[in-house]
């Protein structure tokens, strides 16, 4: 069984899009269903640096430090005491070779090579990766304001860090393709701050095979700045199951 993991959040940039539901729901596997709020579902990208990375127990002077981003989509499901929330991964990279080698195996949720470009202020941030296969790619330039506004999924900061706190449970295929591996965010310090994007490129959302025109649209952003987190598997969904 994987050990629980240390590690801090140095930065996690949610890059957070507004998307119509049945497009959400065309990409998702049973027995998970789009999350919506109001008229929308919810889907993005979550851009994140990880630094101390090791097994609970160990100090942090041994963890490793890493570039990372996942594709996400906000989900539900029924689970045996009600409803169930978190987030639906369909693609993770990472710049690190060990979790590529290690991610599907070790810990849970496959992950593909990528190079990443950083370039990073108190104020400015630029976030961007091309995956080893050049068939991914995004591009972030955000900078951090005082004042969320603009969103039209959630009316304040508050609202929208409690929809992401809640959804701290991030499944992704397994190796095998039998299942879903999960696992869980846990933190003592969430604190989100808003942001405001200048530009967003990612290929992901612009494919029209899997998101026709007008079906996402950019709406906020959040960040999240040297956060101690653990990690711990959760219960994974075999799909062969329930399809």
């Amino acid at each position: 069984m994987m050990p629980h993991i240390s590690s801090v959040i140095e930065r996690r940039l949610l890059i957070n899009y507004r998307v119509e539901p049945d497009v959400a729901a065309s990409l998702l596997p049973a027995p998970l269903r789009p999350q919506v709020v109001g008229d929308w579902a919810v889907a993005g990208i979550c851009l994140v640096r990880l630094g101390q990375v090791r097994p609970v127990g160990l100090p942090g002077a041994i963890g490793v430090r890493s570039e990372n981003a996942a594709h996400r989509i906000a989900v539900e499901w029924d689970g045996p005491d009600g409803v169930e929330k978190g987030v639906y991964i369909p693609q993770r990279d990472s710049g690190s070779s060990l979790n590529v080698l290690l991610g599907g195996r070790l810990f849970p949720g496959v992950h593909g090579l990528a190079r990443f470009d950083v370039k990073e202020s108190q104020q400015d941030l630029h976030v961007a990766f091309t995956s080893q296969d050049g068939a991914t790619q995004v591009s972030v330039d955000v900078r951090t304001v005082d004042e969320f506004g603009g969103s039209e999924l959630f009316p304040d900061l508050s609202a929208a860090s409690e929809f992401f706190r809640q959804g701290s449970v991030g499944f992704s295929a397994s190796r095998d393709g039998h299942r879903l591996d999960g696992l869980e965010l846990n933190t003592s310090k969430w604190e989100v701050r808003p942001a405001h994007t200048h530009t967003v490129h990612s290929t992901f959302f612009e494919d029209q095979t899997r998101f026709p025109t007008g079906s996402a649209t950019l709406d906020c952003t959040l960040l999240m700045r040297n956060v101690p987190a653990t990690w711990h598997v959760t219960t994974p969904m075999p799909l062969a199951a329930i399809a």
